[in-house]
């Protein structure tokens, strides 16, 4: 069945000229273990793209970033850099390294990851990272910590009092699909999108966090009300499964989880995520494994929560934002996800619980993560590598 699909997507390119087929001369996965090449979505011409782009910065392997209350910024460096960077009159950035991050295992898709402000950033001064950590032999998983940033009269600045707050487990070998992304919800709680290593079956294992978004307190505790609680510490901490590497996490203006996440060859997620539901991975799954094995599809009666949407060929989600902006009216409560392989920017229209593909931007660079500024810009890091420059770009109307 899905051969016939594949072959559908093949025969609707060749005969959709003119379009700008983006070449994947390396997917997010084979980046890490060698995985073949897979097809990636055609992007058609765009005339006049509907933002100007202006670059600010450019950073060595950036990962994440978040603004802080006063307009500076937090860039995550792979290496396990943190940057603290500042903005003069004239939009002009200056940066300074945070003294104090974790040690990470750097290699693959693994390092210094996603960063996050406390939602009472303003009073208790906490910042959150994810990251790579390294475990015995040839292991590793990811973690978040959380720690206080202290800023001194000269500029300098430091992480302090550091907390490992959660833990992949357990840690495995291979350097993929850490997944880490942190988002707070409405609710105060902490939820964390967590990949299943390039090891499929832990997807569904309740008694592994891998493959799962996991719900905490912001101080790493497990709330009651989760519907695992009373089944011990590992189950007591999901909130779904079934996931595979979920690189995008965000909560919409009415409260609901959407998860963005690379599907095999084939069928990237936009998830609507809900309380202890089973996503279905990898028993189903709108793509089949690199090595040719088929996958079924969802379908209404499997008994797994289908996506949103998903995406065949692929683009490879690398990240989430919900925009609530002014400056862009017409995108207000949609979603932007950053594209890998896909080298673009994608919009996808929200109305309530349903989401529609919208826009396709491209951005001839692999976007590895999209944020919204404070005066409702919306600014993007490329992918540093492969053909990516590792710049902040900042995006506003076009004159």
């Amino acid at each position: 069945m899905k051969i016939g699909v594949h072959l559908m997507h093949r025969l609707t390119l060749s005969a959709a000229l003119p379009l700008i087929l983006i070449a994947c001369t390396s997917s997010e996965e084979a980046v890490a273990s060698g995985d073949n090449e897979t097809e990636v979505a055609a992007i058609s011409p765009v005339d006049r793209l509907p933002f100007q782009t202006s670059q600010v910065a450019a950073f060595d392997e950036p990962w994440a970033m978040t603004f802080l209350p006063d307009g500076r910024a937090l860039v995550t460096e792979k290496k396990g850099v943190l940057k603290l960077v500042s903005f003069g009159a004239d939009g002009t950035p200056s940066m300074v390294d945070v003294s104090g991050t974790p040690k990470v295992a750097y290699g693959g898709q693994g390092g210094l990851g996603d960063v996050v402000l406390s939602p009472d950033f303003t009073n208790d001064g906490y910042v959150y990272l994810s990251y790579a950590e390294a475990g015995d032999g040839d292991t590793s998983g990811a973690a978040v910590a959380r720690a206080k940033m202290v800023t001194a009269a000269d500029g300098s600045a430091s992480l302090n009092d550091m907390q490992v707050i959660w833990r992949q487990e357990p840690k495995v070998s291979g350097k993929g699909h850490y997944g880490h992304r942190i988002a707070f919800g409405p609710d105060g709680m902490m939820y964390i999108s967590s990949g299943e290593r390039q090891k499929f079956d832990p997807a569904q294992d309740l008694d592994q966090n891998l493959g799962k978004v996991v719900r905490l307190t912001p101080t790493g505790g497990i709330p009651s009300d989760n519907p695992m609680y009373n089944q011990g510490r590992i189950k007591a901490q999901i909130w779904s499964y079934g996931h595979r590497n979920p690189l995008g996490i965000a909560f919409d203006p009415s409260g609901n989880l959407w998860v963005s996440e690379m599907g095999p060859k084939g069928g990237d997620e936009f998830n609507l995520v809900k309380r202890n539901q089973n996503y279905g991975y990898p028993k189903v799954s709108n793509g089949d494994h690199y090595d040719g094995k088929e996958i079924p599809d969802h379908s209404p009666d499997d008994g797994f929560t289908a996506p949103k949407l998903s995406w065949t060929p692929v683009i490879s989600p690398s990240s989430l934002m919900i925009y609530t902006g002014d400056m862009f009216p017409a995108w207000k409560n949609s979603a932007f996800i950053g594209a890998l392989s896909g080298q673009a920017l994608v919009r996808v229209k929200l109305n309530g619980e349903n989401a529609e593909k919208a826009d396709n931007w491209p951005m001839e660079a692999r976007i590895r993560e999209v944020e919204q500024g404070p005066d409702g810009a919306i600014w993007v890091l490329e992918d540093g590598g492969r053909g990516s420059n590792g710049r902040l770009l900042k995006l506003t109307p076009t004159q």
